[in-house]
């Protein structure tokens, strides 16, 4: 039988979604799908959520959207986006009967109309309202598939890990996650000159190691300034991006979600730069580990660059707005200019040292 991987907690017998949850396990069991997480008990890690995705068939999201339900679903349409051959054909359902779903839609509306998001995630991400909906569009991808990503792999992987070490007076490392999607001019000279102030400020620069858009500009700065630099990805996404010139150090993983992990391990502290998709991923991952206590995310500052445009508008206002209503004060701080930046990390470093 197919099996069928439900997102959501169930908070106790008063739990509001619980009739909800309750109607849908009858209706997926009657439809022939196995279920796991019926009861909402079990955990994803960075660690364990691609296997959870092998062994899916589908997955469902249920109301009462957490953060962690988000991170799941932002994982997964990050994964049709990157050509994941472990969710091909395989459909997701957002059930959003109490809108709970609707500030986390309203991010991902604006960052495809910013230009980092390509897709309408509308076609990925299949929102209904009702429990007889999800059975129905479940048997409608099932039938006719998933839209094509529209992404082409420019060339094969064939690279591995390798490791400099680091330099003398180095101060420590930022993890910069951005775009690698983004082709403004601006911002690709936002890009480099970050990368460039990093290695002037002998911060190590970690990236997710991709070519394209603003993750190869801050690459291409911190490289040109002299500066350290590392970054991490996956054989099937370098298959799409490629690797940028002169990193110092290359870490090879399976997953996206391995990848994540080895970039935290790996910084200091972290910039959320104009980005799409994978950057929201990415954020909500260190907003999720500030909230356990991960020791991984233990006094790391994350700043989010929240550009503003020609109106004052700035780029992540609805992502900003997302997360203060669940997050804590001081999991994260905003900086509007590239001069707010790297200040925010040399104070850290400097009291750490």
């Amino acid at each position: 039988m197919p099996k069928v991987r439900l997102s959501g907690t169930v908070l106790g017998e008063n739990d509001p979604t619980r009739s909800t949850r309750a109607r849908l396990l009858h209706l997926l069991f009657s439809h022939g799908w196995d279920i796991y997480n019926g009861n909402g008990d079990q955990r994803i890690t960075l660690s364990n959520i691609e296997r959870k995705i092998i062994e899916s068939d589908a997955f469902v999201f249920t109301p009462g959207a957490t953060l962690e339900d988000m991170f799941k679903a932002i994982s997964i349409f990050v994964g049709y986006q990157t050509l994941d051959r472990h969710l091909a054909g395989k459909p997701t359902v957002v059930l959003n009967s109490d809108f709970s779903w609707d500030p986390f839609f309203s991010v991902l509306d604006h960052l495809h109309k910013m230009g980092t998001i390509q897709q309408d995630y509308r076609d990925y991400l299949l929102a209904v309202e009702t429990s007889d909906d999800v059975i129905k569009t479940l048997d409608v991808v099932r039938h006719h598939g998933i839209p094509d990503a529209g992404r082409v792999k420019i060339g094969e992987s064939n690279v591995s890990s390798f490791e400099t070490p680091l330099p003398l007076n180095h101060a420590g490392n930022i993890c910069v996650f951005c775009s690698a999607s983004l082709t403004d001019p601006a911002f690709l000279a936002d890009g480099e000159e970050l990368g460039r102030r990093l290695a002037e400020a002998r911060l190590g620069c970690v990236s997710g190691a991709g070519k394209s858009g603003i993750m190869g500009a801050v690459v291409k700065g911190s490289v040109d300034a002299g500066g350290w630099t590392a970054g991490s990805n996956v054989p099937h996404i370098i298959e799409l991006e490629g690797l940028p010139e002169g990193l110092s150090s290359f870490w090879l993983k399976p997953d996206i979600y391995t990848r994540m992990e080895v970039m935290i391990q790996n910084s200091d502290g972290f910039v959320i730069f104009p980005g799409g998709a994978g950057t929201v991923q990415e954020l909500f991952a260190l907003m999720i580990f500030k909230h356990q206590k991960n020791p991984l995310m233990v006094n790391k500052p994350v700043v989010i660059f929240n550009r503003p445009n020609a109106a004052g508008l700035g780029f992540f206002d609805p992502l900003i707005d997302l997360l203060d209503g669940m997050c804590q004060p001081g999991d994260f701080s905003v900086a509007h200019t590239l001069d707010d930046i790297v200040p925010v990390f040399e104070r850290k470093l400097k009291k750490s040292a």
